[in-house]
């Protein structure tokens, strides 16, 4: 149903012409007829979309899990590629600033970053958090 939707439009123009022709008296009894007529109209296109959505569930449902098990070659290379570059700028903070000992706290931490970006497409971890959520699309 658009909002603008022609049909409803003369509906109303038929209600109102309705309500001066018939006066006042009787302008409860046409509200709640445009009303209702509303009320049919939102029922149907909820019914269509609720149809609609349950229909894209059983489908998707027919076709498996939307995401494969595991992490995508764009995603993992990405993910490294990024921790690479920012591994340069942090390794030289860490040295300038600690020296030997900054150097092996800032590679602890890219490592432990990617050690837990990687660990979340293992299937045990998976199993503990629940599984994929219902939510995604």
């Amino acid at each position: 149903m658009d909002a603008r939707d022609p049909e409803l439009g003369r509906e109303l123009d038929a209600t109102l012409r309705a309500r001066t022709d018939l006066g006042p008296e009787y302008e409860s009894a046409l509200v709640d007829s445009f009303l209702e007529k509303v009320e049919q109209r939102l029922d149907g296109t909820l019914d269509r979309h609720v149809r609609r959505h349950l229909a894209e569930q059983r489908v998707a449902g027919a076709r498996g899990p939307a995401r494969p098990s595991g992490a995508s070659f764009g995603e993992r290379f990405g993910f490294a590629t990024v921790s690479l570059v920012l591994a340069v700028p942090l390794s030289a903070i860490g040295v300038s600033n600690a020296g030997t000992e900054g150097l092996v706290v800032a590679w602890l931490g890219i490592i432990g970053v990617n050690a837990v970006h990687t660990a979340r497409t293992w299937p045990w971890a998976r199993a503990k958090r629940g599984g994929e959520s219902d939510w995604r699309d």
